[in-house]
């Protein structure tokens, strides 16, 4: 299971490199080299925005391994991403026309001088 682990973190650092490096910018992301990087896929390189942490040590012994760890959380700092709200342009017309009837059925209230009455005979919302 370790050998997986590994293949995953190498596929993931180089998904990371091919994001982060601006001259590698529009080549190919290698996401559907393993399971981490298709799961981190929209994560990495979609719409969204994404924290990475970078867990090291002080210790002597653990020098190499945190400064690995550095190396590694700074080429994904590189990585830059735009995220945007998803709009429907369907849904934004469809309130823009609510908001119109309202505004609608207040004139002709105002119009009227008083409650507009619905086709079945009960007074409109």
């Amino acid at each position: 299971e370790s050998v997986s682990i590994n293949s995953g973190l190498l596929a993931l650092g180089n998904v990371i490199s091919a994001l982060g490096d601006p001259a590698k910018k529009g080549s190919h992301v290698p996401y559907r080299e393993s399971k981490l990087t298709r799961l981190l896929q929209d994560s990495l390189g979609g719409n969204s925005r994404t924290v990475m942490i970078a867990c090291v040590s002080c210790a002597d012994i653990d020098f190499e391994e945190t400064l690995n760890t550095l190396k590694y959380a700074h080429r994904a700092r590189n990585i830059k991403n735009k995220p945007v709200i998803n709009h429907d342009p369907r849904q934004a017309q469809l309130a823009a026309m609510q908001d119109e009837i309202e505004s609608l059925r207040e004139q002709l209230q105002r119009a009227n001088g008083g409650p507009m009455l619905s086709m079945v005979g009960g007074p409109l919302p």
